[in-house]
């Protein structure tokens, strides 16, 4: 069974390379989670959920859609490979995105990769090339091992949270590492698996520097590096990262200060200057930042919008926010519906594709939840719980930042179910930590 894009030899080395995988799996869990310790019955399945993932988009991909882009990750990274037959140089300078784009003495490998003008997509591209070194330039174990590495991520993004609530370890383990859109779009040769891996570790080593208070060089290198590796791929996950931060450091911190008044005035300032940082950050990184920039950003999900429903209205994977004139104000007008879209759409009536109807599962299931816990907590218990829990603010803050974002500007439900997913545990972390600081936890939440 082959295609165009999948040859004899991936489906022969991928056992090997998956032996290999796992061998090293099981030497991690035996040295760092051995048998009694409360997250080892995780480490192996959710490992596993990624590799299936990483191998059945491949499939997908290969076999319906016929290519697609993580095809064309994997190819571009073998131009670059080729590159090794003439000289190490040239293909280290390839890989860094070293030479411009009129440079003739590299004219026949940069005009060969449609994505060489845009550093953020190469930026995969030269990862993939890095990667496949390693696996005979074929597809299949090339994306087991891109699942294998962003698992670091993943489980990284688990251990922080299963530390700071290790009563709350099942419905933690759930969100972080079972979430369906998560682990499919996150494990294949895609933006979201690196993005998933850095986002997981800034997490990590950011709430290892303000909690745990680690300032060691090896923490505040992952976080560098992460943040670093996230503004290089898609920085605007920055754009919701950065103010949920902010917001968590104040509000975590304002709580030990004994002076009702001083406590207001510290979060009125710290407040004003994570927006000032924020619109500044937005201004200053604008055109990097494309149409999710400040001043593009209305015009283009207006723009967008139409242009997507006009050419598959009817297909089944289309959605419409309503109309609104393209300005900062009036796209705040559709903040609630694009929310809405990316937590909780598309419905099930809206699902006219097969590949739709899959996130239209998962999109109820988020809406069940949301709704189950407005009705048992009651709003004003989930204000109140909201309000005096840092950590829950700064998951919602960034949950729905991005949500906003990607909500307005993507208009198309399979663009949507992937570029979503970086906020997809946050939200399911804020609902558990609702819910379980409310109900004792012989109340089941996942029931």
């Amino acid at each position: 069974m082959t295609s165009a894009n999948l040859s004899i030899l991936d489906f022969v080395l991928l056992p090997f390379y998956l032996a290999i995988i796992y061998a090293i799996a099981y030497n991690i869990r035996k040295k760092y989670y051995p048998p009694g310790h409360p997250w080892r019955k995780y480490f192996l399945p959710a490992l596993t959920i990624k590799v299936i993932g990483a191998i059945l988009i491949g499939l997908i991909y290969a076999f319906y859609y016929k290519g697609g882009d993580t095809f064309n990750y994997f190819n571009f990274g073998q131009v670059i490979n080729s590159a090794l037959d003439d000289s190490i140089g040239k293909w280290l300078n390839l890989l860094f995105h070293i030479p411009s784009e009129s440079n003739g003495i590299y004219y026949e490998y940069i005009n060969k990769i449609d994505y060489y003008p845009d550093p953020a997509t190469y930026s995969v591209v030269s990862i993939t090339a890095f990667i496949s070194l390693f696996t005979f330039n074929t597809y299949l174990p090339t994306a087991v091992l891109f699942a294998f590495i962003s698992f670091s991520g993943i489980w990284a993004l688990f251990r922080t949270f299963a530390r700071l609530y290790p009563h709350l370890l099942k419905p933690i383990a759930v969100a972080a590492l079972f979430i369906p859109s998560v682990f499919i779009w996150g494990s294949g040769i895609f933006k979201d698996t690196v993005c998933m891996l850095a986002l997981g570790w800034l997490t990590y080593s950011t709430f290892r520097f303000l909690v745990l208070r680690d300032s060691g060089v090896r923490n505040i290198f992952i976080g560098i590096l992460s943040f670093a590796l996230i503004s290089v791929v898609k920085l605007y996950i920055l754009l919701g990262f950065i103010p949920a931060l902010g917001m968590w450091v104040l509000f975590n911190y304002s709580q030990k200060i004994r002076s009702y008044g001083a406590r207001i005035l510290v979060k009125i300032f710290f407040t004003a200057l994570t927006i000032v940082g924020f619109l500044f950050f937005m201004q200053r990184f604008g055109e990097t930042l494309g149409k999710y920039s400040l001043e593009k950003i209305a015009e283009t999900s207006q723009t967008t919008g139409r242009y997507l429903y006009n050419i598959s209205g009817d297909e089944g994977s289309s959605y419409s926010l309503g109309n609104f004139s393209p300005t900062i104000g009036g796209m705040i007008t559709l903040f609630p519906a694009a929310v809405n879209a990316t937590f909780f759409r598309p419905y099930f009536w809206e699902s006219k594709k097969i590949f739709v109807l899959f996130s239209a599962f998962e999109a109820f299931l988020f809406l069940f939840l949301t709704i189950k816990i407005l009705l048992k907590v009651g709003p004003v218990r989930v204000w109140k719980t909201i309000g005096q829990d840092p950590t829950i603010q700064f998951c919602l803050i960034f949950s729905i930042i991005f949500a906003f974002a990607v909500g307005i500007s993507s208009y198309n439900f399979g663009t949507l179910s992937r570029y979503k997913i970086p906020c997809m545990p946050f939200y399911a972390f804020a609902m558990i930590l609702i819910y379980y600081k409310n109900f004792p936890l012989k109340n089941k939440l996942f029931s």
